[in-house]
């Protein structure tokens, strides 16, 4: 335990972390500061065809470009933009009306730079950089929206991905992402369709006062690496009735780094009003160097996907991560509902402490209540280090059926509250090296 914190997590505690999160919500709002509508710059006049076939690339940064001078809306009228990178400027509003499509190209010479090609990337000789679809850096009052779509055309980035993963397990092909905007303050995506990103979809990186709103997020379930929403380095963030269906996190909160000035490198999020459909979950980590604090995720539901609850990193990328507040979740069909580990990818069956390190993974605070789950195979794990056990865990008015236990293990405070884990076989809950409250009936062993 670093710090001080204690194991428990007072229900004052956690009334205080939602009272400053709505605090902090409420402004992240109403910082968001609509575009100059009486400035409109609609690419289709700066020579944008819109069919599909013709490159759009040009004139739609054109149109970017004199919007970013003055402030205003980029208009897209309905139609199929086929473009290559492009960049956002600040105070502008890319407005993708029903109907139109943007459209990446799927050439990788078009994302990478001049003295690195495909086949050193393929031949693991480079990792590229590659742009990302739509990009931009330090910027202000950004809004992506409307009832379009932005399509990533990942299907001819997915074959060699998926064809270099199974060579090497859990290896990441290096490729484009759709959208990463980094250092905005107050960033605005809503009502728009993401679609099929070569690599993750959306990525907020060091961005401060965040809102996305019904956005649809898709992308085949085989699809590897297809974040749909990776808040990175990121502050005041409310993600709200989103429809996301993916092939990896749902969403993953990121802290890979420190950030100077801050002791968290992400906090105050909150995942509210969201359904998850095929993916990995609502993750945290796997890197949380730069710690993470104050994420609420509340009214979702998960269907299908891979994990529900999920805070995992391992020794060396971990960092402190606490005051997670979780409530009235319900899951269907997940593998399992509650993940949180200091292991990743593997979880060993045994294992000895080693010294603690500012890599060390230190989970506290977390807080799961009115959660109803069903679960293909575990219910869950709740599993820490030897030298760095998970402490103030409270599960309150949890009721998961699944095929086998949920594994509590190197962890104390752990709290159960109208807790009820019902398995076809084995027992239910199993503590291993760790100190649980509220567990009539468990088998208790080292």
């Amino acid at each position: 335990m670093r710090g001080g914190q204690s194991d428990r997590v007072p229900r004052r505690v956690a009334g205080a972390v939602g009272a400053a999160l709505a605090i902090s919500l409420t402004s992240c709002v109403c910082a968001q500061k609509p575009a100059d509508s009486s400035r409109v710059f609609d690419v289709r006049a700066f020579g944008a065809a819109g069919d599909g076939r013709a490159l759009d690339t040009a004139a739609i940064q054109k149109a970017l470009d004199q919007c970013a001078k003055t402030g205003g809306t980029v208009r897209i009228p309905p139609g199929t933009y086929l473009s290559k990178p492009l960049t956002m400027g600040t105070k502008t509003s890319l407005l993708l009306e029903k109907g139109a499509t943007l459209k990446a190209t799927d050439e990788p010479k078009d994302y990478l730079p001049a003295n690195v090609s495909w086949q050193d990337i393929l031949d693991g000789k480079s990792k590229g950089p590659f742009a990302p679809f739509i990009g931009g850096k330090d910027l202000a009052d950004v809004t992506i929206a409307g009832g379009g779509t932005i399509d990533g055309s990942g299907a001819k980035w997915w074959i060699p991905a998926e064809e270099a993963r199974r060579k090497v397990s859990g290896y990441t092909l290096p490729r484009p992402n759709l959208i990463v905007l980094t250092r905005v303050k107050n960033l605005l995506v809503r009502d728009v369709t993401i679609q099929n990103s070569p690599k993750f979809h959306l990525v907020p990186t060091e961005c401060d006062d965040v809102v996305i709103s019904n956005v649809t997020i898709l992308a085949p379930s085989g699809a590897a690496n297809t974040d749909a929403i990776d808040p990175s380095l990121s502050r005041r963030v409310l993600i709200t009735k989103c429809l996301v269906d993916v092939g990896d996190d749902n969403v993953a909160i990121k802290a890979g780094r420190k950030v100077e000035g801050r002791e968290f490198a992400c906090e105050d999020i909150t995942v509210t009003d969201c359904v998850f459909k095929h993916g990995h979950g609502m993750s945290i980590g796997s890197e949380t160097v730069g710690g993470v604090r104050n994420v609420t995720v509340r009214n979702c539901k998960f269907q299908g996907t891979e994990n529900g609850i999920r805070i995992k990193s391992p020794r060396g990328r971990g960092g402190a991560v606490e005051n997670l507040v979780c409530e009235n979740i319900t899951m269907e069909q997940v593998d399992p509902a509650i993940t949180i580990t200091c292991y990743y990818p593997k979880i060993p069956d045994q294992d000895e402490a080693q010294a603690v390190t500012a890599g060390t993974p230190a989970f506290r605070n977390i807080r799961i209540v009115n959660l109803t789950a069903t679960c293909l195979h575990e219910a869950g794990v709740i599993i820490g280090l030897p030298e760095s056990p998970i402490s103030g865990v409270v599960l309150e008015n949890v009721k998961i059926t699944a095929a086998s236990r949920l594994l509590i293990r190197n962890a104390k405070g752990v709290h159960l509250k109208n807790v009820h884990v019902g398995v076809s076989e084995g027992e239910p809950i199993v503590v291993k090296d760790a100190q649980v409250e509220g567990l009539p009936g468990s088998k208790t062993g080292n």
